[in-house]
C-alpha cells in the first residue's frame, strides 16, 4: 500500500526549506537535519569559491596589495618640476612599469620585465615598441626601486644637484621587427597592435645619425638615465 505524500516546511535562519515525503517514512528520516546540512554545504561551497578567487572580489583585493605605486619628483629652486614620473612595482611577477611624463605633459611607458630580463620602451603618441635585454646596471637600478617598495616608500623627491646623470644610446635594428605573439604576456599586452623592434646598446649615433628621441628615467638610488634612440643602417 502506497503512503500518502506529505509536504513539510521549516523556517531556518538560512531560509525556508520544504520537503515532500511518504507518510510511512516521514518519521524515520530526520528531514529537518537534511535541510540544515544542505544549507551548510552551500555556504561552505560559496566560501571556498570566494577564498580561491572564483567570485572575483578577493582576487582583486589581493592584486591591489601586490602592486605599489612609487612617485618621483625633482623640482628646481623655483619649484618647477624637472621630473614627474611614477613606477608601479609588481613584486610577485618581477615587473616594474614606469610612466614618464615630459614637460609637454606627455607620458611614455617603460616596462622592466625582471623575470625575463627584458626592457620595453613605448614612446608617447607612437605606435611602436623598442626592446632590449637587461644589463647589470639595469638590475642594480631596479633593485633600489624594489627595496623601496618593500619598505613601503611611495614618494621620492630627488635633488637636482645630487643626482647622477647618465646617457645611454640604443641603436634601433630596423631589420629586426618582431611579432608580438613571440613575447611574454606583460610585453605582449603593452605592445599589442604596435610595431616592435629590437635595439642594442652603442657608443653613440655619430655625426651621420640623428637621435630619434630620448626618455629620462630616475631611480631611488639618485641615478637618472637618459635613454636615447636612433636608427642603425640596415
Amino acid at each position: 500500500m502506497t503512503g500518502h505524500r506529505m509536504m513539510r516546511c521549516w523556517n531556518l535562519p538560512e531560509g525556508r526549506c520544504c520537503m515532500e515525503s511518504d507518510s510511512s517514512s516521514f518519521n524515520r528520516i530526520p528531514q529537518k537535519a537534511i535541510c540544515i546540512s544542505l544549507f551548510a554545504s552551500l555556504i561552505l561551497i560559496l566560501l571556498a569559491l570566494g577564498l580561491t578567487g572564483h567570485l572575483g572580489f578577493p582576487q582583486r583585493h589581493l592584486q591591489n596589495e601586490q602592486h605599489q605605486t612609487v612617485r618621483f619628483t625633482a623640482p628646481d629652486p623655483t619649484g618647477v618640476l624637472l621630473l614627474n614620473q611614477s613606477a608601479v612595482v609588481d613584486q610577485q611577477n618581477g615587473l616594474v612599469t614606469f610612466s614618464v611624463t615630459s614637460g609637454a605633459n606627455q607620458t611614455s611607458t617603460v616596462l622592466f620585465d625582471i623575470k625575463h630580463g627584458l626592457i620595453c620602451y613605448q614612446p608617447v603618441h607612437q605606435e611602436i615598441c623598442f626592446l632590449r635585454t637587461m644589463e647589470t646596471s639595469d638590475y642594480e637600478n631596479v633593485r633600489s626601486l624594489l627595496q623601496a617598495s618593500v619598505h613601503k616608500q611611495s614618494q621620492f623627491q630627488l635633488s637636482v644637484n645630487e643626482t647622477r646623470r647618465q646617457t645611454e644610446f640604443l641603436g634601433v635594428l630596423s631589420a629586426s621587427q618582431t611579432d608580438v605573439l613571440t613575447l611574454e604576456e606583460p610585453l605582449k599586452l603593452l605592445c599589442q597592435n604596435r610595431t616592435i623592434y629590437w635595439t642594442k646598446r652603442t657608443e653613440g649615433p655619430g655625426k651621420q645619425r640623428l637621435v630619434y628621441f630620448c626618455i629620462d628615467i630616475c631611480f631611488p638610488n639618485s641615478i637618472c638615465v637618459s635613454v636615447c634612440f636612433y636608427y642603425l643602417p640596415e
